[in-house]
Parts: C-alpha cells; sequence; structure tokens
C-alpha cells in the first residue's frame, strides 16, 4: 500500500502513537457501555469499534480525506484489544467512574489528533479546531445512543467546550507557528483539565434561563 512507503518523521509517529491511544481509549468506553448492560464478547467489540473509530471516520469524510481505518486495520484491531481486556476485568463497581475518566483522556487526545490531521490537509484554523471537535465527540455520541445511556452532549457537566478549547490552543498555537508538538500537548493538557475539573466539581456552563412565567 502507498502508505507503507511514506517515510516518518518524529512528529508523525508522536501523532500516529496519540492516535492509537486515542483510539483504544474510545473503544474501552464502547466495551464499558457494553458491560454496563451486559452484553456478550462479540457486542462488546462491536461497542469498542463504532466508539474507537466513530469521530475520525467521520473527520475523514467530511474532509474527503481516505477514512483512516480501511488502509490501516491495526486500529481496529486496537479496538479489539481494548474490548478483550475490558471483558476479561469482569464485574468492577467503579466501571462508571473509569469510563468517565478513560472518556476525557480519549477526548483530550482525539481533539487535538482530529485537529492536526485537518490542518495538515489544508483544513482553514477554525473548521480544524471543528474537526477535532467532532473526531472528539461523535465516537461517544453513537456509543451512548447504542448503549441507550444519555448522550454525552446533554450532559450539564462541561464536554463539548472542552473539546472546543483543546483543539482551539492546538490550532491557535500551530498556527503562530509553535511547535506542533507542544502545541499538541497544550491541546491535550487543557482540554482533559477542563473535563477533568468538570468531573470532579461540575462544572458546567449557564444554561438557558427559559421564559418567564
Amino acid at each position: 500500500m502507498a502508505w507503507q512507503n511514506i517515510p516518518m518523521t518524529a512528529l508523525d509517529l508522536a501523532f500516529v502513537l496519540f492516535d492509537y491511544a486515542a483510539v483504544a481509549v474510545f473503544g474501552a468506553t464502547g466495551a464499558l457501555a457494553a458491560a454496563r448492560r451486559k452484553h456478550d464478547i462479540i457486542t462488546f467489540a462491536f461497542f469498542a469499534a463504532v466508539t474507537g473509530v466513530g469521530g475520525g471516520t467521520l473527520r475523514d469524510l467530511l474532509i474527503d480525506a481516505p477514512v483512516f481505518w480501511v488502509a490501516r486495520p491495526g486500529y481496529l484491531l486496537v479496538c479489539l484489544a481494548a474490548a478483550v481486556a475490558v471483558w476479561l476485568l469482569g464485574r468492577r463497581a467503579w466501571r462508571m467512574n473509569l469510563l468517565l475518566w478513560l472518556d476525557a483522556v480519549g477526548m483530550a487526545a482525539y481533539c487535538v489528533v482530529g485537529a492536526a490531521k485537518a490542518l495538515s490537509l489544508g483544513v482553514h484554523p477554525v473548521s480544524a479546531a471543528v474537526m477535532g471537535v467532532l473526531t472528539a465527540c461523535f465516537g461517544g455520541v453513537i456509543r451512548d445512543v447504542l448503549a441507550n445511556e444519555p448522550s454525552v452532549l446533554l450532559r450539564r457537566e462541561i464536554y463539548v467546550t472542552a473539546a472546543l478549547l483543546g483543539a482551539g490552543v492546538f490550532v491557535a498555537l500551530a498556527s503562530f507557528g509553535v511547535d506542533r508538538l507542544l502545541a499538541s500537548s497544550a491541546g491535550m493538557v487543557v482540554a482533559f483539565a477542563v473535563r477533568g475539573g468538570a468531573l470532579k466539581f461540575g462544572w458546567s456552563l449557564p444554561g438557558f434561563p427559559g421564559t418567564p412565567d
């Protein structure tokens, strides 16, 4: 395949590792959602796959890029490994808490990876940040729909905002010429810190006040 003959820089390798890590973490959250519903191992794998690659698939379709996992099935194997790992853990009381924190880690990595890929293909910085948000959030939306759970987008705690801040920080720094690896690290830290604060302290944005009676 053509992609196998393209030499990788250290920065390219770092983003590939971030990408695989994010897919693995999101895959684990999909499997954990299946565990909450006591599904079988095949459903575990299915939940892990659609959660792990769902956001990146939407991103690639929107920016007219080859869908990343089609030529690189290693991403699907990573999702399968995550599903098996969750299956082997068995019943654990802390499973839901783990799902939330793993989801925060995956979101932080994926919002930057998605924005970085869009930038590398010449997408406008503003649109690239939006691609980062979609990459980070869409897999979780699919997972919650399949598991019949309240969507991450409908929870009061900050989620999309954290992804937007992380992607925005990365895109802004990269656009000003900051080293991409440093910019990506800053974006991930910001996204995870904001989402972590939401989980720990219940941070949320003000809701619409509604119509007075």
